[in-house]
């Protein structure tokens, strides 16, 4: 079956105009005008009627399996279907465990995985949690990133978190190490993501790994860079010096006024401050439990980490004067390279066919497709 999307508005993320988009087998096979269709040809016709047409969004982080648990068993946040995730403009996306990594497995993170990829959904994780020694499916990472072709790389590792298990240089420098060299091997980003909490040390753990160590800046990913003032400085000069700078579109007011910054607002930032664009990504940090601790870290309050933020984030930060390339490009192009996913995030012929068709006056989600089917 082929599929013609007529005169749609194409951002790849950038601008390139009116166009017309071909689907097939699940690619986009031709973008332009003027298509001539033999009338025997299986095709279905699509008046986008000036519609965007944009990428479908790329999420780093999502904890599909639930999270939580901080506050005790009552605190499990739920786990997300694929359903919420295409509704919310995701077609792609890399799961992780965070804080429990007992009674949630990487087993269990991988059956879910195979579930979203099941109903349309790129879906692909990390192995391991917050904590090392790190918990694998196949008893070392690099076997899992390796052998198991949904497993990117290694995370969620929680650095400057009181949650954390106090990782030393040695033990992260050797598991980025053994992360790099599976994905070399796999010819995978191999990518270390890790969790950055509200601890004082911020990313010194992290300029640590760039400065003593032969690793690539770009195998480091630190997310939450947007969780507090000292850590989000940090991100800035992280961010200039070529590292990436993953900013967390969840948030509620409480978190704001302990001093979060909102995702549009944090990206306006960095921009003002010099960080190139193409460094800068956005995450949902779906599913996870969002806590609040007092000063002698006790649990105050627990909310849910929502994907739907993720489009949201975005919209915000056109509101603001971000340009509609730049803030596409935070949830698309950028985070799919960082992921190492060559044929996600952008439009063009060969790429993936995940697209999303947005009503360009209320930037509302109207239609979303996934390996050249519509699903919503």
């Amino acid at each position: 079956m082929l599929t013609l999307i007529e005169g749609a508005q194409i951002h790849s993320p950038a601008p390139l105009g009116q166009q017309d988009l071909l689907v097939t087998d699940g690619r986009i096979a031709w973008m332009g005008k003027g298509l001539t269709v033999p009338a025997d040809w299986p095709l279905t016709r699509v008046d986008a009627g000036g519609r965007y047409l944009v990428p479908g969004l790329v999420d780093p982080l999502a904890h599909i399996t639930g999270g939580g648990g901080e506050g005790g068993f009552g605190f499990r946040t739920p786990e997300l279907s694929a359903r919420e995730a295409l509704a919310a403009g995701v077609t792609t996306l890399v799961a992780a465990l965070g804080t429990d990594s007992l009674t949630r497995s990487p087993a269990q993170v991988l059956g879910k995985v195979r579930e979203f990829r099941a109903a349309g959904v790129s879906a692909f994780m990390y192995t391991g949690s917050y904590h090392l020694p790190v918990k694998t499916l196949t008893g070392t990472v690099e076997s899992d990133i390796m052998l198991i072709p949904e497993v990117l790389g290694v995370g969620e590792v929680a650095i400057s978190d009181h949650r954390s298990s106090a990782p030393t240089h040695d033990e992260l420098a050797r598991l980025a190490s053994e992360a790099r060299v599976a994905g070399l091997l796999s010819g995978k980003s191999g990518v270390s993501f890790f969790h950055l909490g509200d601890g004082r040390g911020a990313l010194a753990p992290l300029r640590a790994l760039r400065d003593g160590t032969d690793i690539p800046l770009r195998q480091l990913y630190p997310t939450h860079c947007n969780r507090n003032p000292w850590l989000f400085a940090e991100a800035i000069e992280w961010g200039r010096a070529g590292g990436w700078v993953d900013l967390t579109t969840s948030s509620f007011p409480d978190l704001l006024d302990d001093g979060e910054r909102l995702a549009a607002d944090a990206l306006v930032a960095l921009l003002a401050a010099g960080v190139p664009v193409d460094r800068i990504s956005f995450s949902s940090d779906a599913n996870a439990s969002l806590p609040r601790f007092d000063g002698e870290g006790r649990l105050i309050e627990l909310r849910c980490g929502q994907i739907g933020s993720l489009w949201q984030e975005v919209v915000a930060a056109c509101g603001k004067g971000v340009a509609l390339e730049t803030a596409l490009a935070v949830v698309t192009a950028n985070p799919a390279r960082a992921l190492g996913l060559a044929s996600k995030g952008t439009l063009g012929v060969g790429q993936d066919a995940d697209l999303l068709l947005i009503d360009p006056d209320r930037f509302a989600i109207e239609r979303v497709m996934s390996g050249g089917r519509w699903r919503t």
